[in-house]
């Protein structure tokens, strides 16, 4: 069984995360969607808020693609989270060369924990390269629109949680 694990914070999840889920769930029987507990960070929505959004946008994809998808908070460092959750292979979305440098980077330093996962790579699509949870939730804050980043379920929980629905 092919175990793949993409983790990140979500903080919302957005078009371009749902893509890489999308398209990583075909290459594999399962895909776990690691949530990174990373309080440094400061995550406009708690875990819990975080967790339930992924699982019901995720839930269609499941059905579409036939792949179990389940979502697994975590706090530990990531190469443990994927040998927790049976996973030997990380995926990884890039939007552009700096996300390239960086998880380069984190390449490097997960191999060193353990070479037997590999990474993935896979390229975001052109319309939603741009996107950025970060850039999500400012423009939101500015009374922006942020329909071309979300899905409406969680445009709605954004809107909310900023006191603006």
């Amino acid at each position: 069984m092919r175990v793949g694990l993409y983790p990140g914070t979500f903080d919302p999840i957005t078009l371009g995360h749902l893509d890489i889920i999308r398209r990583g769930a075909v290459l594999l029987d399962r895909l776990v969607v690691g949530v990174a507990i990373n309080r440094d960070k400061g995550p406009l929505f708690p875990l819990e808020d975080r967790v339930r959004m992924i699982e019901a946008e995720c839930a269609a994809l499941a059905a579409q693609t036939g792949v179990e998808i389940v979502v697994h908070p975590f706090e530990n460092l990531l190469i443990d989270c994927a040998r927790d959750v049976g996973a030997q292979v990380i995926v990884r979305g890039l939007r552009a060369v700096a996300d390239f440098e960086y998880e380069y980077q984190m390449v490097g330093m997960n191999r060193q924990l353990d070479d037997t996962i590999e990474t993935v790579f896979l390229m975001a699509e052109a319309q939603h390269q741009a996107i950025a949870s970060k850039l999500v939730k400012e423009i939101a804050r500015l009374d922006g629109d942020i329909s071309k980043f979300v899905t409406p379920q969680v445009r709605e929980a954004l809107l909310a949680q900023l006191g603006k629905s």
